[in-house]
Formats: structure tokens, C-alpha cells, sequence
């Protein structure tokens, strides 16, 4: 709820600073001084005279060394510093203080007075700002300690937020994403922002959604665990429970993120507690309706049509009021912040009983998959970009008297942004061992970043409309191929990328819906073995015509002397020979990204 106190403090201190312009040096620090007295964070501290490390951790012009190549150096100064928390880059643009009037003021608005860094609103004004951001990495690889944040303000106007939350050195993305990292001065009045800027200077890691996102997934795949549990119970088989169990979730997230009318399918599952005999019956009928689109009886409104591969022939499980309500707490989880990142290992081990008692045991973080991500994928992907990009602003700051001319280079730095875009748009990323797909989703996720940012820079060039929606093209699930030889994460892998992509969706077009179908059956996950292709398997059969068997390389038995752990003779699986054995072929790929299965040396001749 809004404090009234609080924004009426945002209102005066928007009117004290919207007149100003074009004077950063006489306004910056008093700008910053005024804006931390509304965030309620102290001033920055006196500079002192000091080299010693713990000095000058948070104040104004704050030093620094530039070491370069040459063995060289020179200096430079923060306009605000806060050690741990962010550097901060203060510009300021100009405008005519009567076109700052209005409630909220476009980004790309036209304006004409000239003085200042540059005209606010004006493709000068985004290089100026983009200029200062990269002035503002700078200064945070010339510091012993990375910060959390990058900020670039423009005095009086507007601010731009990037954020590295690993603080490793890579690149520093806009956050909380593209399409929202930069607000105008008028934003402050949202308790939104002002609460992330006051984070930012008080607890910047509270601000990394991987951390929030990781509790609700894990807690999500809990009540889903409890759930499989229960169902495993009297039905024969877990895949008939996976599936089932994917479908439900699927629907939970399309409710949450608003794929289908809110409380819909919770509504649904809360109705039909008192009459469970009944609810497979109407799942049934929700997800054939789902399938092809239009007015669903199940929940008495118009749906999309999703299509894709998770509701042809649908199927539901009879449950119990008890199992009802198993699923009815799952649905009243925060499915919009799940994080794909880890959502697929965990629900792996959800719907597995023999996994479902490492649930909350150690899963690759996501730091660890981009580490491996970002220099295979995304940085080259990144480098790739800077050169259009400072080719495409080459273009745009040419001078000449003639119209035509301008408009030519425009038309022609357009172009070369656009396709880039295009290119973007095509890249196809493989895993060979692709598990859940986690490396996958964190990949489209990056790429999904990186298309915002080229889709910003086309809205701040004044492309037209037909240029940023690029006849539909995107960056989508249909660029990831996996092999996976476990069946069951086969389609965990592909629901995944599905999800991540449709977050990424509302993220960036808010709360406009995807194109129809909402899923497509790609097939771009396939199941099948990644090194080894065969025509087919045959049974291997002893002298006598028995199956020839083995250990099965898992069950364990106490030695009845020792006590110890030994392999069960009793548990046994059956050999198989394959028949024209040779090496598997793979999809065509610009990029390959894997964590593949590791396997000691202690049991690897057993399992060959």
C-alpha cells in the first residue's frame, strides 16, 4: 500500500528537478543528495585523503586507476561510489522544460533545445547514455571489488540500471530487464522503483531474482513431490503420473502469468473438491479445449489455443479430496517466479521415486552454468553486437546539410541493427546430454536479454513498428536442440524452455499475449542415445536360449559377515546387443553447450 507521506515526498522532488538541464557538474551531487533523502539512505560520506582499501567506500568522486596494456596509467573519477553496492554515472541532456509537463514522457519524444550532454529523447540522447554506461564499466574493472549495480542518471530526467549479481567480471546486463531497466524521473512516484533504488543502496544482492526464485521453486517442487507420492500409490507406473502432473503445472503456470483467465483452473480444482469423482472428467475436457482453443466449459470463458505436444489426447487421473488439495496448494504457489534455471532438476526428482529423496540436495547453480554459457554463447554473441551497434551510431552521427542523405544513413543504420536481429533469430544452440534443460533455458534466457537490448536500440533509432516486430520472429525454443537419453526429461526439458520463454514473453511485451498457437511441437529435444546409433536391439541369449543378465548396477545388499555395502545378486537386468552400432549423427549447430553425464572409472567397465 502507498504511504502518503512517501509519495508526496516523490512528487516534490520530481517538480524541485524535472526544470533542470544541461548543467550536470552544478546539479549532479545535489541531485543524488536530494533523492537519497527521499530512498531514507545516508548522504555519502566526507572524502578523505587515503589510499587504504576501507577508506572512501561510499562517497562522491571517488578515485580511481586505469592500468592499460602498455604498462601505462592514468585516472579517473566515480561520480558516486557505494563499495559493494553500485557505481554510479551521472549525465545530464537538455529539453525544453515545457515538454516535461506531461504525467509520463516517452523515451523517443521529439524535442528541440539543444544544450547539455544531449536533446533528451533524441537517438544522441540514447548513445550519450549507452556512452556513459560503458564509461561506468569502466570504472568498475579499474576497482578491487565489483559492484552489484551500474547506474547512469541523467540529472532531472531519467535513470538506466545494469546489474551483475554474480560480480565476476563478465558483462553487466540491464536489469531487471531490456525493456524496464531504464525509468523516467515521473517513475518515482512508484513504490516499485523507489524501493529498488533504496535496495540497491542498502542490500543490493536482496534485488537478484534467482535468489527468491529458488525458494518458490523449490517449494513448488515439494508440494509436487508429496503429490507424485500419493498418486504412485494406486497407479501402476510413474509415467503416468509425470504426465499427468506436467499437464497440471503447465495450466497452474498459464493461470499465473495470465495465459488463462486468473483463479481459472484454482477455481476449478476448489469447486470440484466436494465432487472428485468428477474432476477428470472436466480436466479432460479443460485440456481439449486448451488444445485447440476457444470457449472452455471447464472454466466458462474463451482460452487461447496452445496446441504443442502437452495436451493432444490429454489424459487425467482420478483424485481423492486429498490429492485435490495436495494440488490445490501446489496451483497457489507463485508459478510466474518459478525459475527455470533449476525447475527441471527438481521436478525430475519430483515425479522420480528413486530421486524424490535428493530433493533438496545440491543442483548446479546458475552461476556455474554461465560460466560455461557466457564465453561459449553469449559473449560472442555480445561482441558481435558492439560492432553493429557502433557501426549503426557511426551512421547516425554523420552530418550533412542534406535530408535525403540523413535519412539514408538512418534507413541504412536500421538495416544493419535489423539484421542482426534476423541473425539472432537463427542461431541454433545444441546439448547433447540436455538432461532437464537447464544449460538450454539459461542460453535463451541470455539471448532473450540480448534481443531486448537490440529491440530497444531500434525503438530509440525511430524504426517503425514493422521493423521492431520483424514479421514475428523472436528469439524462441524452437533455436534449442537437445539429445537426452532419459525419457522422463524429455519432455521436463521441453516444458522448460517453454516457460522461460513465455516469461521472458510478458517481460517484455507486458501483458500482451503471445502469438497462437501459444506451444508448438518443435521437436527440437529428441530422445534418443547421443553417441551411439543402431538399427536396432536384440535380446542376448545364453547357449540355452535364457536371457543372459547382469547386475543392475544399483541395488545393494549388507555383506552377511562384514556388514558392508555389496552389489545384490538378486537384482539383475537383462543384456542387449545392438545391431550396426555406429556413431550418432547431430542437428546442425552454431554452438554447442553441455554438462555431460560424468561416469568414474570405477564403474565404467561394469556399465560398458
Amino acid at each position: 500500500m502507498t504511504n502518503p507521506a512517501e509519495a508526496a515526498a516523490a512528487s516534490a522532488f520530481i517538480e524541485r528537478w524535472r526544470p533542470s538541464g544541461g548543467a550536470e557538474l552544478a546539479n549532479s551531487q545535489s541531485f543524488l543528495r536530494d533523492l537519497c533523502d527521499l530512498l531514507d539512505v545516508p548522504h555519502p560520506d566526507p572524502k578523505v585523503a587515503s589510499d587504504h582499501p576501507d577508506d572512501n567506500a561510499y562517497v562522491f568522486e571517488k578515485d580511481v586507476l586505469f592500468k592499460h596494456g602498455d604498462g601505462t596509467t592514468s585516472n579517473g573519477r566515480i561520480d558516486l561510489y557505494k563499495r559493494g553496492c553500485f557505481v554510479l554515472e551521472s549525465k545530464q541532456g537538455s529539453a525544453n522544460p515545457a515538454d516535461l509537463t506531461a504525467p509520463s514522457v516517452p523515451l523517443a519524444a521529439p524535442v528541440r533545445q539543444k544544450r547539455g550532454t544531449a536533446v533528451r529523447g533524441t537517438p544522441a540522447w540514447s548513445q550519450a547514455m549507452d556512452r556513459a554506461y560503458g564509461q561506468a564499466a569502466q570504472y568498475a574493472r579499474a576497482l578491487p571489488e565489483w559492484p552489484a549495480f551500474l547506474v547512469v542518471v541523467d540529472v532531472g530526467f531519467a535513470f538506466a540500471v545494469y546489474a551483475n549479481f554474480a560480480r565476476d567480471g563478465k558483462a553487466y546486463l540491464p536489469f531487471p530487464d531490456p525493456q524496464n531497466h531504464r525509468f523516467l524521473l515521473d517513475d518515482l512516484t512508484d513504490d516499485t522503483i523507489r524501493d529498488r533504488l533504496r535496495r540497491m543502496w542498502l542490500d543490493p544482492m536482496s534485488l537478484d531474482p534467482s535468489r527468491h526464485a529458488a525458494k518458490v521453486t523449490t517449494a513448488v517442487a515439494e508440494r509436487l513431490a508429496a503429490l507424485a507420492t500419493s498418486l504412485e500409490k494406486q497407479h501402476h507406473g510413474a509415467e503416468p503420473v509425470a504426465d499427468f502432473l506436467m499437464r497440471c503445472l503447465f495450466t497452474m503456470f498459464a493461470e499465473d502469468v495470465g495465459l488463462l483467465p486468473p483463479d481459472s483452473f484454482t477455481g476449478l480444482l476448489t469447486d470440484m473438491r466436494t465432487n472428485p469423482a468428477g474432476l477428470a472428467s472436466m480436466l479432460e475436457a479443460l485440456w481439449r479445449e486448451m488444445d485447440r482453443g476457444g470457449f472452455s466449459t471447464a472454466l466458462r470463458d474463451t482460452v487461447l489455443r496452445f496446441n504443442g505436444r502437452f495436451f493432444h489426447g490429454a489424459t487425467a487421473l482420478p483424485l481423492d479430496t486429498a490429492q485435490i488439495d495436495l494440488l490445490i496448494a501446489a496451483a497457489r504457489s507463485d508459478w510466474s517466479q518459478v525459475e527455470p534455471a533449476i525447475f527441471g532438476t527438481l521436478l525430475e526428482r519430483a515425479l522420480d521415486p528413486k530421486e524424490r529423496h535428493s530433493l533438496g540436495a545440491h543442483f548446479t547453480p546458475r552461476a556455474y552454468v554461465e560460466r560455461l554459457v557466457f564465453p561459449t554463447v553469449i559473449e560472442p554473441l555480445r561482441d558481435d553486437w558492439q560492432n553493429v551497434k557502433a557501426a549503426a551510431t557511426t551512421l547516425l552521427a554523420k552530418q550533412s546539410a542534406n535530408d535525403k542523405q540523413l535519412a539514408a544513413w538512418r534507413k541504412e543504420a536500421i538495416e544493419l541493427v535489423s539484421d542482426y536481429r534476423r541473425k539472432l533469430c537463427q542461431i541454433r544452440v545444441l546439448d547433447p546430454a540436455c538432461g532437464t534443460g537447464n544449460f538450454l533455458y539459461i542460453t535463451l534466457e541470455h539471448m532473450k536479454r540480448l534481443e531486448g537490448e537490440v529491440i530497444e536500440t531500434l525503438a530509440d533509432m525511430g524504426a517503425a513498428q514493422e521493423a521492431l516486430d520483424l514479421a514475428g520472429a523472436t528469439v524462441d525454443p524452437h533455436q534449442f536442440l537437445g539429445i537426452e537419453l532419459n525419457p522422463r526429461a524429455v519432455p521436463i526439458a521441453e516444458l522448460v524452455l517453454w516457460i522461460g520463454y513465455l516469461q521472458w514473453h510478458y517481460r517484455q511485451h507486458g501483458k500482451v499475449a503471445p502469438a497462437e498457437p501459444v506451444l508448438r511441437d518443435f521437436r527440437n529435444i529428441e530422445h534418443r542415445d547421443a553417441v551411439l546409433a543402431y538399427d536396432r536391439i536384440e535380446l542376448v541369449l545364453d547357449e540355452h536360449g535364457a536371457p543372459v543378465t547382469r547386475w543392475d548396477g544399483e541395488t545393494m545388499k549388507k555383506h552377511p559377515v562384514t556388514g558392508k555395502d555389496v552389489p545384490d545378486d538378486r537384482a539383475t537386468r537383462e543384456q542387449y546387443r545392438y545391431v550396426n552400432a555406429r556413431r550418432a549423427d547431430w542437428p546442425q549447430a552454431d554452438f554447442i553447450v553441455s554438462n555431460p553425464p560424468f561416469l568414474g572409472t570405477k564403474r565404467m567397465r561394469a556399465r560398458r
